[in-house]
């Protein structure tokens, strides 16, 4: 089973920065998978916050364009989140995902533990 683990949440200002990782396990071919961050702030529906694609595509929610970028490195099998100029709306537990798309009805995924970002003064 594909393993996810991030890592990098944490207490920060309003207007301050914070940079996620999540780092994968078991997975065969990490170059080749979509990642992407995920979050969920309590009593709100889980929603993307950013993907990047295998071919380094990335795709940006409208409520993070401009603050957050998405990177990854394949050889550390590890995607980022560098979130800059934080608020208060962005305090959520923040999950990565991993997904590749095996057939056309067949998809893996797998998904991290979350990591909480708690953005207050």
């Amino acid at each position: 089973q594909v393993q996810l683990v991030e890592s990098g949440g944490g207490l920060v200002q309003p207007g301050g920065s914070l940079r996620l990782s999540c780092t994968a396990s078991n997975i065969r071919g990490f170059r080749l998978w979509t990642m992407g961050w995920y979050r969920q702030a309590p009593g709100k529906e889980r929603e993307s916050v950013a993907v990047i694609t295998d071919d380094g595509g990335k795709v940006y929610a409208n409520s993070v364009q401009g603050r957050f970028i998405i990177s990854r490195d394949n050889i550390l099998n590890t995607v980022y989140l560098q979130m800059n100029i934080l608020k208060p709306e962005d305090t959520a537990v923040y999950y990565c995902k991993a997904k590749r798309q095996v057939s056309i009805e067949g998809v893996l995924e797998a998904w991290g533990q979350g990591t909480l970002v708690t953005v207050s003064s």
